[in-house]
């Protein structure tokens, strides 16, 4: 029997969105974090990722690997470009990416095998043509049992990004190579001598192998890890699309990145070098360079002015921005925070969000805008013992039903009709309509109109944080995730 050729094979795209991307604050934060956001286009980097194979012959429907708290955007998302999923695998703590990979590899091996491409979903890449080709060439070396890297042809001595050293290319397979090694982030110095040696790449993170194969290196080289996964897979819950590992397993394990765990120890590395305008838009200034430089070097996003500005990446979301005699910065400008920083600094925006997260501060952890499976809500006005917070309910859709143990709550009916629960009456509020919720009383909101629901809420209490909530029935499942976190709770 002749072997199946590249386009008959059917590789499974396993999209890992579990990333923070905390060095593009205040922009991406962890209830939206990089892959969620259009920063490159009108999709999402989560979106352009799929699409890059989605529809393309030799790929399958994909799996994708989330938080729990990213769940809702994750099936929103795929649903605006029409992706249906194979699976959509519910982390209940981010692990790294060897434990996702290992959940995916799992699910795969449940159904028989098959090869897993492992993207990381925050990735940009300019010339799919390029990435799919060299996914083809990769294909024939994970046939063999190889654990495939994919290697970006370096155009400078880049030391924000960990290399993968090529061997010599493997016998019958034109455009794979062994692997020498895998090394860690150079300084200057070392980064301009792997540009000089030519066999140095860029280890891209995009990974392809067969599930098996992946599993038993895993089994081989971080045997904790892979029992791990096992125990939680085999106990997880299924919800239609949706695979829960089981909560205590999965948590339990120590989580690594697949190059720490399988492909720097593996003595079945290959690698398939690329040239595909590839970034991992780790930072502004790289976002900024992926964008490319208009007028004097200068990337502007929304409402932006500026007089003798140069070299800088100025973005604004909420508001005018204007700059005059600038250089060699970046201006991020949101609802309720604004970065300004030396471009060559971008890198240590991780650094101040960890300081400003030790100091206590929201504004890394939640959006002044927060997205909810039944709508949205935004703060409006905080102060000691008050918040102001605008609520939009969709059509034919409710919040839990839910109780708080240190605050009161006021609605205000704006715009649209509101069905609401309040302890044991249910009654229906138009336009102007409001009632009272005290503390502790069971309540809840809906709109089982066609139209959009707008409503005021005026909290008041001597503690107003989002973590004081008690779900009692939900719509959404959300009774299965932590309720003890200040991103899992308003509705």
């Amino acid at each position: 029997m002749a072997p199946r050729t590249w386009l008959e094979a059917e590789i499974v795209p396993v999209v890992l969105a579990g990333g923070a991307g905390t060095r593009l604050w205040p922009l991406s934060r962890p209830d939206r974090p990089k892959q969620f956001l259009p920063l490159i286009e009108s999709r999402s980097l989560f979106q352009a990722t799929l699409l890059r194979v989605a529809g393309h012959a030799g790929f399958a429907s994909p799996v994708i690997v989330c938080n729990a708290e990213h769940r809702f955007i994750v099936q929103e998302q795929l649903a605006a470009i029409g992706v249906a999923p194979r699976a959509i695998l519910v982390e209940p703590e981010g692990r790294n990416t060897a434990p996702a990979a290992a959940l995916a590899a799992l699910a795969l091996a449940r159904e028989g095998d098959g090869y897993m491409l492992l993207m990381p979903a925050d990735h940009a890449i300019a010339d799919a043509a390029a990435f799919r080709d060299a996914v083809g060439r990769g294909l024939a070396a994970a046939r063999l049992g190889n654990l495939v890297a994919f290697g970006i042809l370096p155009d400078r001595p880049e030391t924000g990004y960990g290399y993968v050293r090529g061997g010599n290319e493997l016998d019958g397979l034109a455009g794979c190579f062994g692997v020498e090694r895998f090394v860690e982030k150079p300084d200057r110095a070392t980064a301009t001598s792997y540009l000089a040696d030519g066999r140095y790449y860029w280890n891209s993170g995009i990974f392809l192998a067969g599930a098996r194969p992946f599993l038993d290196e895993l089994a081989r080289h971080r045997p904790d890890i892979a029992q791990g996964c096992a125990a939680a897979w085999v106990k997880a819950r299924h919800d239609g699309a949706f695979a829960w590992p089981e909560r205590d397993a999965f948590s339990a394990i120590r989580g690594e990145s697949i190059d720490y765990a399988v492909m720097e120890h593996t003595r079945r590395a290959a690698l398939v070098p690329v040239d595909m305008g590839w970034s991992d838009v780790g930072s502004w200034s790289t976002l900024a360079a992926v964008l490319g430089g208009g007028d004097h070097g200068n990337v502007t996003e929304g409402d932006v002015r500026g007089i003798d500005t140069r070299n800088s990446y100025i973005r604004a979301e909420s508001r005018l921005v204007a700059t005059v005699g600038v250089e060699n910065l970046v201006v991020v400008e949101t609802a309720d925070a604004v970065l300004i920083a030396s471009k060559d600094r971008a890198e240590d925006v991780k650094k101040l969000v960890g300081a400003l997260k030790g100091d206590g501060r929201g504004e890394v952890e939640a959006h002044a805008l927060t997205e909810r499976p039944w709508g949205w809500f935004r703060t409006l006005a905080r102060s000691p013992g008050y918040q102001v917070k605008e609520i939009f309910v969709r059509p034919a859709a409710k919040l839990s039903l839910q109780r708080h143990a240190r605050r009161a709550e006021h609605w205000i009916v704006v715009s649209g009709e509101a069905v609401v629960t309040v302890g044991e009456r249910v009654g229906v509020l138009g336009e102007r309509g409001h009632v009272d919720i005290p503390v502790g009383t069971i309540h809840r909101l809906e709109n089982r109109s066609d139209r959009p629901l707008h409503i005021i809420e005026v909290q008041t209490g001597a503690y107003l944080g989002e973590d004081d909530i008690e779900r009692l029935a939900d719509d959404y499942g959300r009774a299965d995730a932590a309720l003890g976190t200040a991103r899992a709770a308003k509705g």
